[in-house]
């Protein structure tokens, strides 16, 4: 008997997380319980049971996720996992049918997920919002466009002195770009700057560097050292964990000092956006071995407060006919405006699955480009660019945090 339930304590918590942890070849020690069970009232992770045994789990955190002109609340689904000797029976969908309902109940208009693998999570009406590009260049290769003589101030930093003038950073820049999510101090004390030896996977210890102009923080970096040497020579490689600037300047600015760290072949990073300065200010792109994969995925709970929540342009309103299978109090005729989103008998312009409306809500993707793939059918000329006249934004999404 398969028994789907909220927990109720914080070692239920744990015990929900655990299947998925099989997948890493390790169980939850106390480093990554703090890296969950702090941030999740109980009634947020769902256990499954079958015979008083745990056999998958799942969370999500309560987010303030930035959208394009606004915030909305968002669940963040993370530690999604089924044992494999309970695959194939219908647990998933059992216990995302469980965590959707409850985010619905909770008010929260969005789901916000890193899909662990590509192929889950669109039966459950999550549309993929983004892309997310990583790069690998050689330090030879790290030459700017345009030489420029950098006025910052840059000092090495421990957790306790990084906390304040990184998170001042980092509110400036999530509030203005679609994708990110609010971090609290508990937050970067236990996911991002806390450093235990599982979390280095064979790298060194956790760098953190502040940028600042004129005494004021700018930016930040947080990177890792790979070193390997060979006769004498490095192989190593700097890892990028996270580099945020504040201003155009600081963001070059970052980067550059990332770019010159000595005694390293390479620099890698991974979770930028597709429109990251980096592309423009390196005087070799195509070297920067740019690599782009999917990012993160939006499932839209509550058409209408998702829609409220976000900036729409002031173009011509359209009429949007939703399919949603799993969510079926979205399904519908919606007439979506620079006032938001309103249910309509009228003829729809458009109409698509809720998928669509997941890959189109952040920006990520237009409608035009939905349809070439099919994601979306016109059934009114010039739909499609009215759509993308209300849903138009000025940046790419940008999560740097998998969750």
């Amino acid at each position: 008997m398969i028994d789907v339930r909220p927990c109720t304590t914080a070692d239920e918590i744990v015990q929900a997380i655990t299947p998925v942890f099989h997948y890493f070849g390790v169980v939850p020690n106390s480093p990554d319980q703090d890296r969950f069970v702090p941030f999740v009232e109980p009634s947020r992770a769902f256990i499954v049971h079958e015979s008083g045994e745990a056999v998958a789990g799942c969370a999500s955190f309560p987010f303030e996720l930035t959208v394009p002109g606004g915030v909305v609340r968002a669940a963040g689904l993370s530690v999604v996992g089924v044992r494999p000797t309970h695959r194939r029976r219908g647990i998933l969908r059992q216990m995302m049918r469980a965590q959707l309902d409850d985010v619905h109940r909770r008010g929260e208009p969005v789901g916000y997920l890193w899909a662990s693998e590509d192929t889950i999570y669109g039966q459950f009406g999550y549309g993929l919002a983004s892309l997310a590009v990583g790069l690998d260049v050689a330090k030879a290769d790290t030459a700017f466009a345009r030489p420029f003589v950098s006025r910052a101030e840059l000092r090495m930093v421990e957790t306790d002195a990084a906390l304040e003038p990184m998170s001042q950073v980092y509110d400036r820049v999530r509030r203005e770009h679609p994708g990110m999510v609010s971090r609290n101090p508990d937050w970067w004390r236990h996911r991002r700057l806390a450093d235990p030896e599982h979390r280095r996977m064979g790298g060194g210890v956790l760098n953190r560097v502040v940028l600042s102009y004129d005494g004021r923080p700018e930016g930040y970096a947080l990177y890792r050292i790979h070193q390997e040497m060979a006769l004498g020579s490095t192989n190593g490689f700097v890892s990028v964990i996270e580099a945020i600037g504040a201003t155009d300047e600081a963001t070059r600015d970052i980067w550059r000092f990332l770019f010159d760290i000595d005694w390293v072949a390479r620099v890698k990073a991974s979770l930028l956006p597709i429109d990251h300065p980096l592309i423009l200010l390196a005087a070799r792109p195509r070297e920067l071995k740019l690599r782009a994969h999917d990012g993160v995925w939006v499932r839209l709970v509550d058409v209408e407060g998702a829609l409220a929540a976000r900036r729409l342009g002031p173009g011509e309103p359209v009429v949007i006919e939703v399919a949603d299978e799993f969510c079926p109090w979205n399904a519908g005729r919606w007439t979506v405006s620079a006032e938001g989103a309103k249910r309509t008998t009228a003829n729809p312009d458009l109409a698509c699955d809720v998928t669509a409306l997941g890959s189109a809500y952040l920006g990520g993707f237009t409608f035009r480009q939905l349809a070439r793939a099919g994601r979306v059918q016109e059934t009114r000329t010039g739909a499609l660019a009215r759509a993308d006249s209300l849903f138009a934004v000025d940046r790419g999404v940008w999560c740097p945090e998998i969750f």
